[in-house]
């Protein structure tokens, strides 16, 4: 165990239980704003307005016929 992750073991064995749920949800806010960054931009939804001009580029492709099988999208995460 690195150095960093032994403190953070140390304090969080000297919490008081009732902050124990702050500190779970705080971690994986912090790993979901990790995973935020490091994610394509054409999967990053950055805001509203850029949420809605993903999703009507999604219907127009389904109008024009351009899908993927579930496994070809699984793939294509994949190799993300």
């Amino acid at each position: 165990m690195s150095i960093g992750k032994q403190k953070l073991y140390n304090e969080i064995e000297t919490l008081p239980e009732e902050l124990t749920n702050q500190v779970i949800n705080f971690i994986e806010y912090l790993k979901l704003s990790y995973i935020d960054t490091e994610a394509p931009d054409g999967i990053a939804i950055k805001s509203k307005k850029d949420l809605k001009e993903k999703l009507q580029k999604g219907l127009n492709d389904i109008k024009e016929n351009k899908v993927y099988s579930l496994d070809e999208v699984f793939t294509k995460i994949d190799n993300i």
